[in-house]
């Protein structure tokens, strides 16, 4: 896979690189697709309904997406 960003810019590859690693490992090298739409569908459906919704991210406080950002909006609110 290639760089995420500019020659010498390596900040954010680490973070997109686990995502499709995890992407790849938990979804698409189990499935076989008869078409490109029925492999986008899936993917899009992976990501909203599992990746953001229930996988528990070790960097997210062993969170889902949507759970730490709703707390962090609720602490928002409160400060």
């Amino acid at each position: 896979m290639g760089s995420m960003s500019r020659i010498g810019d390596c900040f954010d590859n680490a973070v997109a690189e686990s995502f499709f690693r995890s992407l790849k490992q938990e979804r698409i090298h189990w499935r076989h697709y008869q078409t490109r739409y029925a492999a986008q569908q899936d993917v899009l459906h992976y990501i909203s309904m599992f990746y953001n919704s229930h996988r528990l991210h070790s960097v997210l406080e062993y969170k889902s997406p949507n759970q730490y950002e709703l707390e962090t909006k609720m602490l928002k609110k409160i400060a």
